[in-house]
């Protein structure tokens, strides 16, 4: 998986300076900014991996590579090339895998939280990992569209293409992404463990 990650982020590094030197060729200064933002962006996945290595904290082993994956979907393929005008459901989608995945990763961080004690039961704590698994979910949707809109606001990024509509359309695909997800999880979990 570290070499797959790495391969990848390697790869998405060089389409993106590529496209970087042919923007300050053609003058497309938006685009160069962009393109330089997401290269930096695609090596805080793992700069997050380090970082929780040397404190000791789960993340899943896909991490990197979902991570540099999405960033890619979203910055080059959505704002870069568009995807967001061009693929009418492209901005649903990513919302979806984030509300998917980041139940998965918060999964893995409460492993690390949560110590399991006599005095629990595993059913209960299976129970509160699910609960919080989903509240992280939904709780870290919310603030990325207030991020949205923010950037709508103060740096007119349109960020938030069809208003309300959007944020709550993103925010109801994030829930039931979580929602569908928390639960797969709680039972595999609970299945697992018998």
């Amino acid at each position: 998986m570290k070499k797959l990650s790495f391969a990848m982020l390697i790869l998405f590094e060089i389409i993106l300076f590529i496209k970087a030197v042919l923007c300050i060729f053609t003058k497309q200064w938006s685009e160069f900014y962009l393109s330089l933002l997401t290269i930096v962006l695609l090596l805080m996945p793992f700069l997050i991996t380090y970082i929780s290595k040397k404190k000791k904290v789960n993340l899943p082993n896909s991490f990197n590579l979902v991570s540099t994956i999405f960033i890619f979907l979203a910055l080059y393929l959505g704002e870069i090339l568009n995807f967001y005008d061009i693929i009418r459901w492209w901005d649903l989608l990513l919302h979806a895998i984030f509300g998917f995945y980041l139940v998965i990763i918060s999964y893995h961080l409460i492993d690390g939280v949560i110590v399991h004690t006599t005095k629990t039961s595993k059913k209960r704590l299976l129970f509160v990992k699910t609960i919080f698994s989903f509240s992280f979910t939904v709780t870290l949707g919310v603030l990325w569209e207030l991020f949205e809109a923010a950037g709508d606001f103060l740096v007119n990024s349109h960020m938030v293409k069809g208003g309300l509509e959007d944020s709550a359309s993103d925010l109801l695909v994030k829930i039931i992404a979580a929602f569908f997800t928390s639960l797969y999880y709680h039972h595999k979990l609970k299945n697992k463990k018998r």
